[in-house]
């Protein structure tokens, strides 16, 4: 015998399995109620993703008044390096001509957008509102949001090239990626 014979005379009794009719499962449809909730709930999420830069009580600096800010912990070396603008500027913000409110929403987006794309160092134009009524508005204003955010390690005014005492360096945390990339390459084997 071939074993071809020998397996169709083992499979002889073997009959197919027979398949129940599948049901079709209808999504169930929502009232009013409970979308509303859902609604609200979705609101609520939205409402806590809002930015945390408090407007608080903000002091008017002087148009050529130099920015300066560096957490505990930012070595002194790191500082000069960015106060003397010898890191790569990899992103720029630009907040000419726009509202308190409209430059807070600005600054904030700008700073997530920088650490979702590992950038480092950033440069923000604020101007100097000189020859206004109320000049230095938005830099007073910057000078007290940017330390509310945990991820900016420090800011410092610019150089001339990068439009001085009307824009600022901003030196941002590392993400963990590039913390181990760093380790990664100056680790000794």
């Amino acid at each position: 015998m071939s074993d071809d014979d020998d397996f169709l005379s083992a499979m002889g009794d073997v009959r197919p399995i027979a398949v129940e009719k599948r049901e079709v499962l209808k999504k169930p449809s929502l009232d009013k109620a409970t979308i509303s909730l859902r609604r609200q709930s979705a609101e609520a999420n939205l409402a806590s993703q809002v930015d945390p830069l408090a407007d608080g009580e903000v002091v008017q600096l002087d148009p050529r008044a130099i920015l300066e800010y560096r957490k505990p912990g930012v070595q002194h070396g790191v500082y000069k390096s960015l106060r003397m603008g010898k890191y790569q500027i990899d992103a720029r913000l630009d907040l000419h001509r726009l509202s308190i409110e409209q430059a807070r929403q600005q600054v904030y987006q700008f700073i997530r957008d920088c650490l979702s794309n590992d950038i480092r160092c950033a440069l923000i134009t604020h101007g100097k509102g000189e020859g206004r009524k109320n000049p230095a508005v938005i830099k007073s204003h910057l000078a007290h949001w940017l330390p509310q955010i945990e991820e900016v390690l420090a800011f410092h005014s610019s150089q001339p090239q990068h439009g001085g005492a009307g824009a600022c360096y901003i030196l941002l945390k590392k993400s963990e990626k590039k913390r181990k990339e760093n380790l990664e390459k100056h680790q000794r084997r």
